[in-house]
């Protein structure tokens, strides 16, 4: 820990930790946890937790613990373990050898609810789970008594044993502890520790045929692992009370609770149930869409775990759930990316151009820089011939004032090469523009005129004879809202909001021939167009390649307009 950081600029969370070593309550140790529930793949929220547990773990010269909550077999796959693992791996954490389930401690657990019933703080329950909730009250009333509240001891045991045992169908009895049907807080009225379920579980198999709620197992495998400090986000702190209570009621270590504000961005949904529904129905293809929040959607797509940490430490920590936009994020990309992706020409809307006075046989190399950003990136070669592809929007016929790009007549630099002047116009048969005839200045070679004349637009291009074909997928907000969650009434569908172009293929783009060996994940900056990610699909014969990020924040020019 930096001891001269002023408490002041340091989150609350750290401030809650300072004051627990300074005053003993820790031991001197700190002890994190980051407990996913193995129903889903990880998504950027999920992030922002990954990265505050570790980091504040390794902050302190601590340990944190990778726990699955595994005790819902109904939703849960060792698929999704095995995703999260490599999702945090992938962020740049590692658990060492402390990878932990809820269900090592289905044992212990039930060992505890015994203990609980044996000193009259928890009871078989036979109502229905519709009774139950029926039963609970209101926030302004008193919920009402189960009329099994009070079975003995011993009838209970029995009872919980036997649905232990199998010897009862889903629904039949539920084990609750006995807190306070009058109490305050709605989920100290006697909440569920048990039900039956007769699902294998992922790793227990057909074991155990009653589940541990959520509630009951995360203060208990906490304290198992004598976790210190359980940092989780906003929405536990209403089980707050029933952790310290199951604690208290045990006598076992009691671990501190802290909830921090979660991670939301605007234009996506981050809500697991929701991301499912998208999935399922098809509107994506698959988790890992690069139009998602997912870690994986975020991966494929070409975002960097430096600019996701990057993210979650612009943030903040606070106790106020807020939404950030997604051009945040986006730009933790950019600054990133900036410094790291080599720089190489794409055209992605091409038109040809001829260079009438350039030798029909004659290529050269001419050398490019890999990254002006960084030095040791070094520099490559790119081929040039009398033949060159153009990006269509960089020429017009008959251009508005401000259009300094090519024209009739209008001279301009090509990247790297020479000056070139637009000389002559070839049409199709509908009078669309299909070829320029240009001149090039052979004594421009590198961009530079000897006599000092200055052109006012340097365009990519890409020499046609040696350029590679790819496919590039342009991504965009999967929704037309910054808000997707909200909608007008309840009788529309949130899905209403998806964004129809959301994905635009560009089925064939040309690019400069050293992308031909680029590989999966190789992440670059296509010239004046953005920052691009080869994508799995991609094969020997033809290169896939998705874009990451454009080059500035395309969705607040449109905005403004």
């Amino acid at each position: 820990m930096n001891d001269s950081t002023s408490s002041e600029s340091r989150d609350f969370v750290r401030q809650i930790i300072d004051e627990d070593l300074r005053s003993g309550r820790c031991d001197g140790r700190i002890r994190t946890r980051f407990p996913p529930e193995p129903n889903g793949y990880l998504h950027i929220g999920h992030a922002k937790s990954i990265c505050l547990n570790f980091g504040i773990a390794e902050e302190y010269g601590g340990l944190t613990n990778l726990r699955f909550d595994d005790t819902n077999p109904e939703t849960e796959s060792s698929e999704y373990v095995e995703s999260i693992k490599e999702d945090i791996r992938w962020l740049g954490f590692d658990w060492g050898d402390r990878l932990y389930f809820a269900s090592d401690y289905f044992d212990q657990l039930y060992e505890w609810a015994e203990q609980l019933i044996r000193d009259g703080r928890a009871y078989v329950c036979s109502l229905s789970l519709e009774e139950i909730r029926a039963g609970r009250g209101t926030p302004s009333e008193p919920g009402t008594d189960s009329p099994y509240r009070s079975r003995s001891v011993e009838e209970n045991l029995d009872l919980f044993r036997r649905m232990k045992a199998g010897e009862f169908p889903e629904g039949a009895h539920v084990l609750r502890a006995k807190i306070d049907m009058a109490h305050p807080h709605m989920l100290m009225r006697d909440p569920i520790m048990y039900r039956i379920r007769h699902v294998e579980h992922h790793r227990t198999g057909r074991k155990w045929c009653i589940y541990p709620t959520y509630d009951y197992t995360h203060g208990q495998s906490d304290s198992l692992e004598k976790i210190t400090h359980s940092i989780c986000t906003l929405e536990f702190e209403n089980h707050r009370p029933l952790y310290d209570w199951f604690c208290e009621a045990l006598g076992i270590h009691h671990p501190r609770q802290i909830e921090f504000n979660r991670l939301n961005l605007t234009w996506t949904v981050m809500s697991k149930r929701r991301l499912l529904e998208l999935v399922e129905g098809g509107h994506v293809n698959g988790w890992d869409d690069p139009r998602l929040p997912t870690l994986r959607g975020l991966r494929r797509r070409g975002c960097t775990p430096a600019a996701i940490r990057s993210l979650c430490a612009r943030v903040g920590v606070t106790k106020h759930n807020a939404v950030t936009d997604m051009v945040v994020l986006e730009n933790c990309i950019r600054e990133d990316l900036n410094k790291t992706a080599e720089r190489r020409m794409a055209v992605l809307d091409p038109i040809r151009v001829v260079l009438t006075n350039y030798p029909e046989d004659q290529e050269e190399l001419l050398e490019a820089v890999n990254n002006p950003e960084d030095e040791s990136a070094g520099t490559r070669m790119v081929p040039f011939s009398r033949e060159l592809w153009l990006e269509r929007d960089d020429f017009m016929e008959d251009p508005p004032k401000k259009f300094f790009r090519l024209a009739p007549g209008r001279e301009v630099r090509l990247r790297y090469a020479y000056f070139i002047r637009c000389e002559n116009v070839v049409h199709d048969s509908d009078g669309r523009v299909i070829e320029l005839h240009c001149t090039v200045d052979p004594d421009t070679r590198g961009g530079t005129a000897p006599d000092g004349r200055r052109v006012k637009a340097t365009l990519h291009w890409v020499s046609a004879r040696h350029a590679v074909s790819a496919e590039v997928r342009l991504y965009d907000h999967l929704f037309s809202v910054e808000h997707p969650d909200e909608v007008a009434d309840e009788s529309q569908d949130w899905k209403s909001n998806l964004n129809p172009d959301s994905l635009r293929v560009v089925p064939e783009a040309w690019l400069e021939p050293s992308l031909a060996d680029a590989m999966p994940g190789d992440r670059f900056q296509f010239e004046r167009l953005g920052y691009f990610c080869v994508d799995p699909d991609s094969s020997d014969e033809k290169k896939v390649f998705n874009r990451t990020v454009t080059l500035r924040d395309a969705w607040a020019r449109a905005r403004k307009k």
